[in-house]
């Protein structure tokens, strides 16, 4: 695995498309996001449809569905309605995950303090959040991604809004956090 670059956000309401850096910059690693449960892996998106290493990922944590969206204001009906939904706060029933083939965008996602870590995706990197993890996601200023989603069986598209306490996954998945 490569290192990704992630960092704890600033509390700006600037753009949302924007780094949000702090400063100064407080890093956080990758050790440190797979502690949330978050793993990364970088792949060579170039050779995606016959690529071993994301042929041997899917086998190895049972990946079967997948497909492939658009994110741009000429290619995604709704743009600006979808892009709103995919930043509100929530968390789903299951994992998340995402494949970066073109373009570039930010997963954050909340440590267990709450505050929030942003975390750089671009072209080839791949990246699973745990069901029950709350998270957001947006494309950078240059309004473009191309991802691959992948689920375990059947995809299950419902997300849950913070607060999302209730649900048993969220239960189960704070539990974790306190056992790591």
């Amino acid at each position: 695995m490569c290192e990704i670059e992630s960092w704890y956000m600033d509390d700006s309401s600037e753009d949302k498309r924007l780094p949000h850096k702090l400063t100064p910059n407080e890093p956080v690693t990758l050790e440190e996001l797979q502690k949330l449960g978050v793993f990364h892996w970088k792949l060579n998106a170039d050779i995606y449809e016959n690529d071993p290493g994301l042929q041997r990922i899917r086998e190895e944590r049972g990946y079967t569905y997948m497909d492939i969206i658009t994110i741009h204001p000429d290619k995604l009906p709704n743009y600006e309605e979808k892009l709103k939904m995919f930043y509100e706060e929530h968390l789903h029933l299951d994992d998340e995950i995402r494949y970066i083939l073109e373009g570039r965008a930010y997963f954050d996602v909340r440590d267990k303090n709450d505050r929030w870590i942003r975390i750089a995706m671009t072209k080839g990197d791949l990246i699973t959040l745990p069901a029950g993890i709350y998270h957001r996601f947006t494309p950078d200023e240059t309004n473009y991604t191309k991802a691959m989603r992948l689920f375990v069986g059947e995809p299950v598209w419902k997300a849950y809004n913070r607060p999302a306490d209730d649900f048993e996954v969220r239960q189960k998945y704070v539990h974790s956090l306190k056992c790591s």
